[in-house]
């Protein structure tokens, strides 16, 4: 028998800028100081803010986005996410209703949005509004949100950025002309903008001991200026079934049937925490690669991998690596340390000629290429990355054009761009994907056992796909 899931509230805005992420990361730490076990989420593949919600929640900050890992998985991730939870706080991406454009939809919820997820958990959403320059007009504003489908329970509004005691008035009035509740008013904190930079804030651990600061003030502001017991009442929840069970879905997948092998742990032995005999996968971390899913890990370790997290910054390839894991990040920032740790780009590249299995996506790609803004990297990828003029981003339905150590030729892939580099002087090496946006596109590259790009993709929604990198693994270890 199933166990019953945490309620969830979902916080939500009329439009990116309204101040989600301070109310969001504010309400899960005045919450968890009030000793309650809250359960961190984000709609949609951001891989930032998940980090401020880890630090006021003191457990992994996850991500639920429809388009990535498929609405059935959806439910289950949450389930997995909220286990030992009484609360789960979710926060929305963008607009409550913006989600994926696809003119080819006509449904009222777009797929990947706030309000698709919402919907999914039975969750009611409390709506975060930016109180700057409104006045009565604000009721007209709210019932429309209120009001433009009913799948979506609008249980109560928080203002935030208010400008004074009588603002505050006016804004209530309107918010109960509508019926409403005010669940929270939160007055101008301009000391409370975290530094951002061109891909949204600066990462948690790139930003130490200021991070912390900001989560400690944001947590101060909402104790002090929204009513957690509402809150708490609010919430709710109708999900059912199953969690997420990284074991269950490797044991599931084709590449593991195919196999004929039994590399995928028992549940006992996953949750035990057994280090068994596999492969030994590093995984990059620290300061340059930020951007992840803690799933990822999970289904590695699932897979019978041995997991080690390094710094490409200061660190060397760990000893025994039989697989490298390179995620996002921002390495255009720290492209001269990156550099200067030469014994690691040496072995990189070595590791890479020798057949080694690596799987990087984005920032991962920049520092197998050439050079990085003139910064030597480990050459890996016959290609030079520089920052570009414009940001890249957006959802692509992708095809493997290629068979690599993580997809067979022909496999339909989405996955998610989002970078302000560009390659230069790239050479002809094999292309990794293939998609349709504005014309045919080809992206990324598949060298030896090397698959590069700059598409970021969800293990969870491609379990297939681990399975196969620590198969390759465990033969490059063999």
């Amino acid at each position: 028998m199933s166990v019953v899931s945490a309620p969830a509230v979902v916080i939500a805005a009329p439009a990116s800028g309204s101040g989600k992420t301070t109310l969001a990361t504010g309400l899960i730490g005045a919450l968890r100081r009030a000793g309650h076990r809250v359960a961190p989420f984000k709609v949609g593949p951001d891989y930032i803010d998940p980090g401020y919600h880890g630090l006021a929640a003191g457990r992994p900050g996850r991500n639920l986005d429809p388009v990535l890992v498929g609405e059935d998985r959806v439910v289950p991730l949450y389930r997995h996410g909220a286990q030992g939870c009484d609360i789960a706080i979710v926060e929305g991406v963008m607009g409550l209703f913006d989600g994926r454009i696809d003119e080819n939809r006509t449904d009222a919820i777009a797929e990947g949005s706030t309000a698709q997820v919402a919907g999914l958990l039975g969750a009611p959403v409390v709506l975060v509004v930016d109180a700057r320059g409104h006045s009565q007009s604000l009721a007209a504003l709210l019932h429309g949100f209120a009001t433009y489908d009913s799948s979506v329970r609008l249980g109560g509004v928080i203002l935030n950025r208010v400008g004074s005691e009588r603002h505050e008035q006016v804004l209530r009035a309107a918010c109960d002309r509508v019926g409403l509740p005010v669940l929270g008013a939160l007055p101008r904190m301009a000391e409370l903008e975290v530094p951002s930079r061109h891909l949204g804030l600066i990462p948690a651990v790139e930003h130490g001991a200021a991070a912390t600061a900001a989560v400690d003030a944001m947590t101060e502001l909402v104790a002090a200026h929204v009513d957690l017991r509402a809150i708490v009442d609010l919430a709710g929840g109708s999900v059912q079934g199953a969690a997420w069970d990284p074991v269950a879905e490797l044991a599931a997948s084709a590449e593991h049937r195919a196999s004929g092998t039994e590399s995928v742990r028992t549940q006992a032995e996953f949750e035990g925490g057994t280090s068994g005999q596999g492969p030994l996968i590093a995984m990059a971390g620290g300061p340059a690669f930020t951007f992840g899913y803690a799933e990822h890990r999970e289904l590695l370790v699932a897979a019978g991998a041995r997991v080690v997290v390094f710094d490409p910054l200061s660190d060397e390839l760990p000893d025994g690596t039989a697989g490298l894991v390179l995620p996002g990040g921002f390495p255009e920032e720290h492209a001269g340390q990156l550099s200067a740790n030469e014994r690691l780009r040496v072995a990189v590249a070595d590791g890479a000629a020798r057949g080694l299995p690596i799987h990087a996506e984005c920032a991962g790609l920049l520092y197998l290429t050439r050079s990085l803004d003139g910064h030597q990297m480990a050459g890996v990828v016959d290609a030079d990355a520089e920052f570009g003029p414009r940001l890249t981003l957006g959802y692509r339905d992708a095809v493997a054009l290629h068979d690599s150590v993580l997809w067979r030729a022909g496999a339909r892939v989405r996955g998610h761009e989002f970078h302000r580099t560009r390659l230069v002087r790239a050479g002809a090496e094999t292309a990794a994907w293939g998609w349709r946006a504005m014309g045919s596109m080809t992206e990324g590259a598949v060298v030896r056992q090397v698959h590069a790009s700059y598409l970021h993709t969800h293990p969870a929604g491609n379990p297939d796909a681990i399975d196969r990198f620590v198969a390759a693994a465990t033969k490059f270890d063999s």
